[in-house]
């Protein structure tokens, strides 16, 4: 219902106004170290004192260090720019370790993975899922998301954004949003194709002697046996194909691949093939 879904002009607006509205100045929130880069962004922003938990060898999320006691905790899952997703008895963990704060789960990818947490949300009054239009329904430009939870949650974001903007999301973006989830059949079945797609593409890099984490979302998360990500990633610039690099330690030797349509993936397969000599 209403009660239980507050819209917002794209998530990252709605992770805005959630940690100006969850989390205290007094107590660290917690969220990996390798994630998405807006989190500390957020935090100093509202002057929240946050704790890294590093990700375990296999990038995957530590629970163990997300269940340390917090002030809160923020998580992306699928996680970025790893496309790593964590099951949802590893959600469920987390949640029970802060029973006493919020435990934000920023399922921007989560469609192209496999179940979201907004089921648990009856369960765990401390849940509140944000979602976005931009990624499964292709719609960034439109900047439309939203955050799930329970009506407690829900009143006490509403209250934060009126106390800085009360306009709602703009008529055509509603508009947009409603036609969108309307048209579920029509977006499962391009989630499913970008799925497919995603997998030949996995199985034809592999072939290039690449390797990478089994993705829970709609891009790759890359590295070569012999080449660095960064020789990589000029040579396929120079051929008007952009991937993104990061320097942050640990993943500075891998590249993140957006999914796209068939042909731009043989595109990209026929480049990698040239430049690592396969």
């Amino acid at each position: 219902t209403y009660k239980n879904v507050f819209p917002g002009n794209g998530s990252d607006e709605v992770l805005g106004f959630s940690f100006m509205a969850f989390f205290d100045p007094d107590a660290p929130i917690v969220f990996p170290d390798i994630t998405y880069s807006f989190y500390p962004v957020y935090a100093k922003l509202c002057s929240i004192p946050y704790r890294l938990a590093p990700l375990s060898d296999d990038l995957t999320v530590d629970v163990g260090a997300m269940c340390a006691p917090a002030g809160g905790v923020v998580f992306a899952n699928p996680n970025a720019p790893t496309s790593i997703e964590l099951p949802l008895d590893g959600v469920r963990r987390i949640l029970d370790a802060h029973p006493d704060c919020v435990v934000l789960v920023d399922e921007a990818y989560i469609e192209f993975g496999r179940e979201s947490a907004a089921g648990l949300i009856a369960e765990y009054p401390n849940l509140l899922v944000v979602k976005t239009f931009s990624k499964s329904h292709a719609l960034a430009g439109l900047r439309a998301g939203y955050a799930l939870g329970q009506e407690d949650l829900i009143r006490t974001l509403f209250a934060v954004k009126d106390s800085f903007n009360s306009y709602p999301l703009d008529s055509l973006a509603q508009a947009g949003a409603a036609a969108a989830m309307e048209a579920e059949a029509y977006c499962a079945g391009r989630i499913r194709a970008i799925c497919r797609t995603r997998e030949e593409s996995r199985e034809a890099l592999a072939a290039l002697g690449f390797s990478m984490p089994e993705p829970g979302a709609n891009f790759l998360f890359i590295e070569h046996e012999r080449l660095a990500a960064t020789d990589i990633m000029n040579a396929l610039r120079a051929q008007g194909i952009i991937v993104r690099h990061f320097k942050t330690p640990r993943i500075e030797n891998r590249l993140r691949v957006t999914v796209g349509t068939d042909q731009e993936m043989e595109a990209l397969i026929d480049a990698l093939r040239e430049i690592v000599g396969g």
